[in-house]
């Protein structure tokens, strides 16, 4: 029988599958939920329990981790009816969603009720972390619950840090996107401008890419946006959300984000060119003819 703790696993999506799959991995035993049950197939056949509704795998796990959408989703599942809240006992929830600072504090209020303990853990890497275990994990919550399941977080991710209280984590997955919103757009323009005046973009990437434009969204995304290939590590939707959230927490606090509005801008109208379920690369397709 295994001492490891028991791990509650809710969004089996293109990261959690991965990242769900670590813990498994690791020896943890682990229950899953996903509201498409086809997703959790290969977990499941390689020992994951699956369970029918959430509320029944919070009874059952020490620790519960959310991975989905949209706040909405966040809120439904620590809220909502057959909830986690309702059901837990002494457990460690933590939300890795991006999703709502606010929302984030209102789930440790009620948490800490209740006598469970919370974080939220958004995290960067995309798909390509997620597989390789290597996200970088942005946590908020207390001291001593971040030391407890810090264990279970370094097999997801290789860099950890507590950013502070309740709604740090989130707040430091903002400056996160908006750091990523311009710095994609960038790849998109350099790239397009190298293609749009004679160059090859892909000789002109080897150049700038061993220079200070170097980087992951050039790296990784610049490389997929030469070819072509605007499969999602990370959906248009899913971006456009986090750039929403980002400017109305920066709308709070009366800061002015030009480069984010005018990301959310170019999105917004891949979106309703068809591009929702694309990945971010594909605003490559905005500068080149």
């Amino acid at each position: 029988m295994s001492n490891k703790l028991r791990v509650g696993f809710i969004g089996l999506g293109i990261m959690g599958q991965s990242m769900a799959g670590h813990l498994l991995a690791a020896g943890h035993p682990l229950n899953v939920f996903n509201r498409s049950k086809a997703k959790t197939n290969d977990l499941v056949a390689k020992g994951a329990k699956w369970f029918d509704t959430i509320g029944d795998l919070a009874a059952e796990s020490d620790v519960i981790i959310t991975m989905v959408g949209y706040p909405s989703d966040v809120e439904q599942v620590y809220f909502g009816a057959g909830n986690i809240l309702d059901r837990a006992k002494n457990a460690y929830l933590i939300d890795m969603t991006t999703s709502s600072p606010s929302l984030a504090k209102r789930i440790a209020e009620e948490a800490e009720k209740r006598g469970c303990h919370s974080l939220d853990a958004p995290v960067s890497g995309g798909d390509i972390g997620a597989r390789n275990a290597k996200l970088s994990i942005m946590v908020g919550g207390k001291q001593a619950d971040f030391d407890a399941v810090l264990p279970v977080l370094k097999i997801m991710g290789t860099n950890v840090v507590l950013q502070g209280g309740p709604g740090a984590g989130q707040h430091t997955k903002m400056c996160n996107q908006i750091v990523i919103a311009g710095t994609i757009m960038g790849v998109g323009e350099g790239l397009g401008y190298a293609k749009s005046v004679g160059l090859n973009p892909q000789t002109v990437m080897e150049s700038i890419g061993g220079g200070a434009a170097s980087g992951f969204q050039l790296l990784n995304l610049g490389a997929k946006m030469i070819v072509g290939d605007y499969a999602p590590g990370f959906y248009v939707e899913h971006f456009l959300k986090d750039l929403g959230i980002a400017l109305e927490e920066a709308d709070k606090v009366k800061l002015e984000l030009p480069a984010l509005a005018l990301a959310k801008k170019l999105y917004d109208e891949l979106v309703a060119k068809g591009c929702s379920r694309d990945g971010t690369q594909v605003i490559y397709t905005r500068y080149i003819k």
